[in-house]
Parts: C-alpha cells; structure tokens; sequence
C-alpha cells in the first residue's frame, strides 16, 4: 500500500504510508539532482497568502470556483456577522477587495515572484532559477476525484525561471531537456508534445496580444526542435501564457498530462518586476513555469500503472526481502540485511516460522525487486540465493559481488531489475 485516502481527512487528500513516501521521496531525490546540476536555488513558500496576493497574479478572482473559499479574520468575521452581512455580500467585498481574507495557495508562482521582487536585481543575475516542491489546494468536484491523479491538494515539482528575452530560447530548451531525462530514465517513450495556444474566442486570457504572440512563436519554436511529433492545440493555454505539455500515454491507451512549461509575459507585468540591463535602464524579465512531473500524485499514480506495481530497483520501496529457510539462520539473515543497509539498500526480513514456500508467496505479492533466500548452503559459503519477479532464480552468488551489483544497478536507474538471470526457453 502506497498511500490512503480516508473520509475524515477529506475526499482527494492523500495519505502517504511509509512506502509511498519511499517511492515519493526518491523522485524528489532524483531530479533534484538535475535541479542542482542545472542551476536551480530551492526555495520554501507558507501554504497560504492574502487575497490581494492573488488578485494581482489574476488567480483571484479567475478560477476561484476551482479554489478552496477564502478565510477571514475571526475578528472581522464576527463583525460583519453582527451588522447582518449575508454570504453573498461577504464574497462581494472579497472580490472587490473591500475586505481582505486570505487563501489556500492554488499556485505558487506568486510566491516566487515576491522572492524575486524582494531585492534589486540585475541582468546580471539572470537567468534566475527558483524551485520548491510546493503543495498546492484545488477544489476539485467530488465527482471528479479519482485515486491520485485527480485530488484536492497536490505537490508540484514546481520552477519559476526569471530570464532576460534573449534568454528565453535557451532556457526553455533546458526545461524540455530535463522532462526528457526524466521520462527517458523511467522508460516512458510513448508520449507526445502538445503547445498550448489561446483560444481565438475565450476571454479568461489575461495579459496584451503582442505579448502573446510572441510567447506563443517561443513555445512553437521549442517545440520544433524537439524531434518528436508535436502538435498546436488551441484552448490549451493557461490564462496567463502559452505553454508545453508533455502529455503520457499509460500502458491501457490514456493519456495524461504531466511534464509542463509554460512562457509568461503577464505576470512580471502584473508585478511590476524589473532587473537593471547593461544600459543602466530598467528592464521587464520573462517568466518561466516548468513542472516537469506536473505533480508528484499524479505521477505517482501514472507510474504505477505504468510498471504496474514492479518499480525499477531504486524506486521500490523495498529492494531486497530476505526469507531465511529455518530458525538457525536469522543471524546470518541479520547480517546480511545490515551490510546491504550499511550500503544504502532498503530491506525487509522474514525469518519467522512459516515455510519457505509461503514466504516466497506472501513476498512476492509487494513486488521488490528480489527475493534473498538464505538456508545452510548460504550460510555457510557467504553467499545468497536470488529469485526474481519473474520466477527466475540464481544461486551461490557471492555476498559482496551482490552487494556491488545491486548498488551499480540503483545508482545507474536500471528501469528492469537485471541481476537474475532470464530463463532461457527451450
């Protein structure tokens, strides 16, 4: 079991167990690696703001029917109730800005740009690269609540990078490179790029139309150099920009939405954000959104499918369950697990009473990527026993040979566990 949903806590909030938390945290781990190698500065942000927050970046009131209800000081709450203000004229004062409250944040990049604005900068500092593992608070329809691909409260991997205009080019290339990585290192081949435009028609679109269009040609000639198909769909740009999906097809035809990265003129303009040029004069930055997983819950839940429950080896919960095959080996059991723990491998023992036969069974079913059998032969020659997913079994394999193996092979991100052989088929 990965994670939990229970209806005290409330519908499309997740629960992460212990093993879950393994699955998530090593995804974090992994691409804030390349966050580091690329230059990124991490960043903390509170889960709330003032509404006024929101009504500049345009969140509030745009979508706030996706939004968890504002809240209000006790103190103002209490008085306006006592002068008889109803429901309805309460949300007005919200919307108008008569009345501050405060929100569950929907989105982090507001946040971000006050740690951008919150000293002088210059082109010299640019391009500026903040990432925060943010979680944020949407309400969904309970309708439309489904395990972890559609909750209420989610983690991005979020990024917000503040560039120059000459800057954009590159810096966009770098995001879509860094969503490649990931879905090349997890083995997800089947997936197309979708450039998300305006809708000729809607009007939820903030931000002026030169503006635009030339975030737009950005995205489209990112996207053209990408090698893969790609494709302009319209109605699919965020209100305050054009974007880059990568959108995943799972191993049952569906696809999903993960990967994104998305241009934005609006919101430096919103902000009134500058940095000092070469020239001495005051310039506007770009902005750049890039959530390459989308979210953490969403990912996770497309990866399960996508391996169906068999995470490559350093992503499963437990890598190594050690069954031993009577009570007078539990120590050499002991033994073995501590080495393999001294080494960074995440084990689990069974040395308890039942037979090897009902182990083997019980511990095939939450899927490591093997299975140690220790009985006397082990025991006595240092060595281990090795059965895989599949049923494939090694013998007599050296201690320490497997030790070394198993660290090359969570270190490289083997996406199929390979240290048992494959039976061969007569």
């Amino acid at each position: 079991q990965l994670f939990h949903v229970d209806e005290e806590v409330g519908q499309g909030l997740i629960l992460w167990t212990p093993r879950g938390a393994i699955v998530r945290q090593q995804l974090q781990d992994f691409i804030s690696h390349h966050l580091h190698r690329q230059g990124y500065h991490q960043v903390f942000t509170p889960h709330i703001g003032k509404l006024d927050l929101y009504r500049t970046s345009g969140h509030f009131p745009y979508y706030q029917d996706s939004q968890y209800p504002p809240l209000v000081e006790r103190d103002l709450m209490k008085k306006l109730a006592d002068e008889g203000c109803s429901c309805s004229e309460l949300s007005n004062m919200m919307s108008t800005g008569d009345i501050e409250g405060y929100m569950l944040k929907p989105m982090n990049c507001p946040h971000h740009v006050k740690i951008y604005a919150s000293q002088a900068r210059s082109y010299r500092d640019l391009p500026l690269r903040l990432a925060e593992f943010g979680t944020v608070y949407r309400w969904e329809q309970s309708g439309e609540i489904s395990g972890l691909t559609r909750v209420r409260g989610f983690t991005q991997d979020d990024a917000h990078l503040f560039v120059t205009e000459d800057q954009i080019a590159d810096e966009v290339m770098g995001c879509i490179e860094l969503v490649q990585t990931i879905f090349d290192v997890l083995g997800m081949h089947d997936y197309r790029v979708r450039v998300g435009l305006r809708d000729p028609n809607g009007d939820k679109y903030v931000g002026e139309s030169e503006r635009w269009d030339q975030a737009e040609e950005a995205c489209r000639s990112a996207a053209a150099k990408l090698g893969v198909n790609w494709s302009e769909e319209e109605g699919e740009a965020a209100f305050y920009g054009p974007k880059i999906d990568f959108v995943v097809k799972d191993v049952i035809g569906r696809e999903w939405q993960l990967g994104t990265v998305q241009v934005d003129y609006n919101l430096p303009e919103r902000f009134d954000l500058w940095y000092k040029g070469s020239d001495g004069e005051n310039h506007r930055p770009v902005m750049i959104h890039r959530a390459p997983f989308g979210s953490m819950e969403r990912f996770c839940g497309v990866l399960i499918e996508h391996f169906a429950g068999k995470f490559p080896t350093w992503l499963s919960p437990t890598q190594v369950h050690i069954l031993t095959i009577s009570e007078k080996h539990k120590q050499y059991a002991s033994e073995v697990a501590q080495q393999l723990i001294d080494q960074g491998v995440r084990v689990q023992i069974d040395d308890g009473d039942d037979t090897i036969g009902k182990k083997i069974r019980t511990h095939r079913k939450m899927r490591p990527a093997y299975l140690m059998i220790l009985g006397d032969g082990e025991m006595n020659n240092n060595c281990v026993s090795l059965r895989s997913r599949t049923g494939d079994q090694v013998a007599d394999v050296p201690l320490g040979q497997f030790i070394e193996d198993i660290k090359q092979e969570i270190e490289n991100k083997v996406t199929e566990p390979s240290l048992v052989p494959v039976r061969k088929e007569n």
